[in-house]
């Protein structure tokens, strides 16, 4: 287990790694499909892959690491 229980929806606990950064991003607690919808139009993210590797996110995500 991954530790990642309360942050999947539940047909995603248990799931390898791969098999989650592969899933659609709803697969993450909290993230609807009407999000999925949004993520998609906005910047092309289909998976969680995507949504983790995004560069405009990834920017905002050091940008913050350095402010702290």
């Amino acid at each position: 287990m991954l530790g990642l229980e309360k942050k999947l929806m539940k047909e995603w606990e248990g799931k390898s790694a791969q098999e989650i950064a592969d899933a659609p991003v709803t697969a993450i607690a909290g993230v609807s499909d009407g999000d999925a919808e949004k993520l998609l139009a906005a910047f092309n993210i289909k998976t969680v892959r995507d949504l983790g590797t995004n560069k405009y996110f990834r920017w905002a995500q050091g940008i913050v690491n350095l402010a702290d």
